[in-house]
């Protein structure tokens, strides 16, 4: 019978991570700020499940055998404060948004129109076959305007010895 309990707790657990997981996923940072706050609780039960229960971890009010464990209690204070203080942050900027510009919505940058202007016409943004190595593939190093620095300064190349 004590496995009733502790299955509702464990569905419990999986409710709020599956919802605070969806709610993460949404642009509205009051949802965002909601997803963290119920991922955190969803999470801190978690790591109270992983405990052994007993009696208060005290010396001397129980035998030590009988005692629960005191670091999941431990690590569930601590993660309590850093959701906290999370909360408050993302409080913050979803107050800051608001006052900006009359809503929390995150807005879209270039990468995400470019994505979805690819996706409506079904095209591979780019083509990464591998095997290039670091030099020589255009998506890992971009010398061209640490060149063109160096050359603004004193028209001078890389690697010749003069310049500033």
């Amino acid at each position: 019978m004590s496995a009733g309990p502790a299955l509702v707790v464990v569905v419990a657990v999986g409710v709020l991570v599956a919802t605070g997981v969806t709610l993460l996923l949404e642009r509205s940072l009051s949802r965002i700020l909601l997803g963290v706050i119920l991922l955190g609780n969803g999470v801190n039960l978690l790591i109270l499940l992983g405990g052994r229960a007993g009696s208060a971890p005290l010396v001397g009010t129980a035998p030590t055998d009988r005692m629960s464990d005191a670091l999941p209690q431990a690590m569930v204070l601590t993660a309590i404060v850093i959701t906290f203080g999370l909360t408050a942050f993302l409080l913050a900027v979803a107050y800051r948004s608001w006052y900006l510009s009359g809503d929390d919505e995150v807005q879209d940058d270039l990468e995400d129109r470019q994505v979805v202007r690819l996706a409506e016409r079904n095209e591979v943004s780019a083509a990464d076959l591998g095997g290039e190595g670091p030099d020589g593939d255009p998506e890992q190093v971009d010398p061209g305007p640490a060149l063109r620095r160096l050359r603004r300064r004193g028209d001078q190349q890389p690697g010749t010895g003069a310049g500033g």
